[in-house]
């Protein structure tokens, strides 16, 4: 168990990929602080089951990240909780899409703040106990669209972008106090959200999930596979390994080649 005695905060991790890497953190021997939007009694089952199946504590906090006080809170209360907090995932992420003329001003602000500016409350918060501790592992999921863009997603791909600068800004600032912050960029995820994408994209086409899987990936991505939660739960893993103890400031592609073209 690399991670055992370990702490660590995963926003956005009720389901998904923040989910993914919330379970492969506990494997590994960490307490997980879960964060996000769900019910109660699914949320309450998902720490117990992810507790007595790993043999960690796991708690929940449902802070709302478009609020700065509330995700600095949130830092707060794991580190009371656990007794300190060692990784700091950044997955919380919400989405939007249409022409820019036609972009609603609340939406924009909406995904900055959680997409984007969360990253900065939590990581401001964090960044101060895990220098003391000469210790500390931040991951932040950004996208491809960190990287590329897209159109039709001007505040996704804005605030991505802003991940990955604001991950390499950190990297540098903390190059030297045992605390290392990297971007994991993936491409299309076989998560749920996508799933129902897909199911809906069938209907509307009169086709089925198999052939709007194939045109989804093959829209953006070279290699025609999609990257599954627990491949990005992975890399988080081995980012706080010490094998990874020297890469930081990185935006980490896991996306078919998308980015290579």
């Amino acid at each position: 168990m690399t991670l055992t005695r370990r702490s660590a905060l995963v926003t956005g991790s009720t389901s998904g990929i923040g989910l993914a890497i919330a379970r492969a953190l506990a494997r590994e021997g960490a307490n997980v602080m879960i964060n996000g939007f769900g019910d109660a009694e699914e949320i309450a089952a998902l720490c117990r089951d992810l507790a007595a199946e790993f043999g960690v504590e796991v708690d929940y906090d449902g802070a709302d990240l478009s609020d700065p006080a509330a995700a600095a809170a949130l830092v707060r209360t794991t580190q009371a909780r656990f007794g300190s907090l060692d990784i700091l995932v950044n997955n919380a992420g919400i989405q939007f899409v249409a022409p820019i003329e036609e972009f609603p001003a609340a939406r924009w602000d909406a995904i900055i703040a959680i997409n984007l500016s969360s990253v900065f409350h939590t990581m401001s918060a964090a960044i101060p106990s895990m220098k003391a501790r000469g210790w500390g592992r931040i991951i932040n999921v950004a996208s491809a669209h960190g990287l590329v863009a897209s159109p039709f997603k001007v505040a996704y791909v804005a605030a991505k972008h802003g991940v990955v600068g604001a991950t390499k800004v950190a990297a540098i600032e903390l190059a030297n106090d045992g605390v290392t912050v990297n971007a994991i960029c993936p491409g299309w995820v076989l998560t749920p959200l996508v799933e129902r994408q897909l199911q809906d994209r069938a209907r509307d086409a009169g086709t089925d999930v198999l052939t709007e899987s194939g045109l989804m990936l093959a829209e953006k991505q070279p290699m025609h596979r999609f990257t599954s939660p627990e491949s990005i739960g992975a890399m988080a893993v081995f980012l706080c390994s010490e094998a990874a103890s020297t890469i930081t400031g990185a935006p980490l592609s896991i996306d078919g080649g998308w980015v290579a073209q």
